[in-house]
């Protein structure tokens, strides 16, 4: 398990995924936007949803636990990528949830 580390605060996310989400993060942050980046927390977790507001202007970091970096899959990328620009902003998806919109969506393949 990796974290991203926001301000003072850690949240842990799985590596793998903590790795898609700083190519789509560092994506937005570059090009300047600012936007929510949210998730649902399981019930391990205390349940519930968090939502960050993402800036180039806020601290953010990205510690990951193991030493290779995961290979990325593109079609998780793209749909992560897709799914920011709406309004509700970056919401986390699974990799499957995301094979399964693609899907749905052809030019997302």
């Amino acid at each position: 398990m990796g974290y991203l580390m926001h301000g003072t605060h850690e949240y842990e996310f799985e590596d793998r995924l903590l790795a898609h989400l700083k190519v789509v993060i560092g994506q937005k942050l570059r090009g300047q936007e600012c936007f929510y980046l949210s998730w649902s927390k399981t019930p391990e977790q205390g349940s519930g949803r968090v939502s960050l507001w993402l800036s180039p202007h806020l601290a953010l970091g990205f510690r990951f636990s193991g030493s290779r970096p995961p290979e990325l899959n593109p079609v998780w990328l793209r749909v992560l990528t897709a799914r920011s620009h709406t309004p509700r902003g970056l919401v986390i998806v699974s990799e499957d949830e995301a094979e399964a919109f693609a899907r749905q969506v052809p030019e997302l393949l």
